[in-house]
C-alpha cells in the first residue's frame, strides 16, 4: 500500500476534471489504490467499510433498489433516499439521489489496472451545481476513503474547503468560456 506525505494531508490539492455532457457538466475526479479491485469495491459499497469513509446505509441495494444513508462526518446529518441506478460487481456503480443542496446524480467505476485500481468518479452536474461547492467535498470523501483504506487518519474538510474553491470556479469559467 502507497501511503500519504504529511503535506498531502495538510495541503491537499484539487485534481477534478470539468468537462461539458450533454445539457449539463461531469465533475470527474480519480484515485489509485495499491489494491485489488475486489478490495476497493468492497470500501465503497458494504455498509460496515463505507461508514468509515463517507455514509452508513441500509436497504436494497440492487438496481432499481431504494437505501437510506445518512453521511457519516456531516454534523447533524439526517438520513437520505438514494436510488440504484446501476450495480455491476466490481467494476460499475450508478446511484441518484435528492436533498435540499440539489440532485445527485453519480458514477463510480474502477479499472483493474493489475497490481492496482483505479476509480473514476464522476457527478453528473445539474446547471444549478456550483463546482467551486461540490468539487472540493468530492476531493475530502475520496481523500477520506484513501485513508479509511489505508488505516491512516482522516483529513480535515477545513484543508479542502474554501481552498480548493478557486480552483473549481476556474475550471467552471473556463468550461463556459469554451462555448
Amino acid at each position: 500500500m502507497s501511503t500519504l506525505c504529511l503535506d498531502e494531508v495538510m495541503n491537499p490539492q484539487p485534481s477534478g476534471q470539468l468537462r461539458k455532457s450533454g445539457p449539463g457538466r461531469d465533475l470527474m475526479l480519480f484515485r489509485t489504490f495499491d489494491a485489488p479491485i475486489e478490495a476497493v469495491w468492497a470500501m465503497v459499497t458494504e455498509p460496515e467499510r463505507t461508514a468509515s469513509w463517507f455514509a452508513t446505509w441500509k436497504g436494497e441495494a440492487v438496481p432499481g433498489g431504494t437505501i437510506e444513508f445518512t453521511m457519516t462526518f456531516e454534523e447533524g446529518a439526517t438520513a437520505q433516499q438514494m436510488t440504484i441506478n446501476a450495480c455491476e460487481p466490481p467494476r460499475h456503480l450508478e446511484v441518484n439521489a435528492v436533498d435540499e443542496y440539489g440532485s445527485w446524480h453519480l458514477e463510480l467505476d474502477l479499472e483493474d489496472q493489475g497490481t492496482s485500481t483505479t476509480l473514476q468518479f464522476t457527478h453528473h452536474l445539474d446547471e444549478s451545481a456550483n463546482p467551486g461547492e461540490v468539487g472540493p467535498g468530492w476531493e475530502y470523501y475520496l481523500d477520506n476513503l484513501m485513508a479509511a483504506y489505508r488505516g491512516t487518519p482522516s483529513p480535515s474538510f477545513d484543508d479542502y474547503f474554501p481552498a480548493q474553491q478557486p480552483f473549481y470556479d476556474n475550471l467552471n469559467r473556463a468550461l463556459r468560456a469554451s462555448g
